[in-house]
């Protein structure tokens, strides 16, 4: 059985203090313990959300890292640093990375591989442009990442793994996949895993699915099969809020 999981990606949001004052308030509602609930905070506010949550359930990601685990990289954070933060969880490729900065499979198999060899669990994101579904390559794009993202990656990591489909053209915008097409690409994904490793390692991956998900839609797209959490923009950045998507079964 799978375990829910809800993640809120803060993006470029929040300073240290306003980080504090949001978990704070995250902390004091009544949250379903059956779902997995993260924060993935800016860096500078991961070392004072460390110390917040060190007794509690709310699990604490950081929104990239760097493969190495120190060196001349000037501006990047290591696993290292993370893992010392007590981090969880890392978000890896999400397409802001790969379309802002530049940030090929190449990069980011690296950056799977260094995740886990220290104990991190990469949430890995994958997703077409509006131009890729148009003309019906959404499933050869995903495919495309996901091999070359997990090339040599052992069934027993990817085990562990998060997947977050996130169709690019539904980031931000308001659009969302119908809960059909999200589950639809979320059990293509399952697929690919299953041809990759085996329909052991398949069924224990968690596959999110990421684009303009919302209180309103939250409980129609996790009664499908084959997604088993959000990764959440917006929709996280209040208190109230994040409970009601990680409360969607009540």
């Amino acid at each position: 059985m799978r375990k829910p999981i809800i993640a809120g990606n803060w993006k470029m949001n929040n300073n240290p203090s306003e980080s504090i004052e949001l978990v704070k308030e995250i902390l004091k509602e009544d949250l379903d313990g059956d779902v997995e609930q993260v924060v993935i905070v800016p860096f500078t506010s991961i070392y004072p959300i460390t110390e917040l949550l060190k007794e509690e359930d709310l699990k604490l990601g950081a929104q990239n890292m760097y493969f190495e685990e120190s060196g001349a990289y000037t501006g990047e954070v290591s696993p290292l640093m993370l893992k010392d933060l007590d981090v969880d969880y890392v978000i890896v490729g999400h397409s802001e990375r790969r379309e802002i900065f530049n940030e090929d499979d190449n990069l980011l198999n690296k950056k799977v591989a260094s995740a886990f060899s220290h104990g991190l669990i990469p949430i890995l994101c994958c997703g077409e442009t509006l131009e890729e579904r148009e003309e019906n390559k959404q499933e050869e794009k995903v495919k495309s990442q996901i091999a070359k993202d997990l090339e040599g990656i052992a069934a027993d990591n990817v085990k562990k793994l998060v997947i977050a489909y996130e169709p690019i053209w539904a980031i931000g915008t308001g659009k969302t996949a119908s809960s059909d097409d999200a589950e639809a690409m979320c059990g293509f994904i399952r697929g690919l895993i299953e041809e990759m490793y085996d329909k052991e390692t398949a069924d224990c991956v968690r596959i999110q699915y990421g684009g303009s998900v919302k209180p309103e839609n939250v409980k129609d797209i996790m009664s499908k099969e084959n997604i088993d959490g959000a990764l959440v923009g917006g929709a996280s950045l209040k208190s109230d809020s994040f409970a009601k998507l990680v409360n969607f079964e009540k």
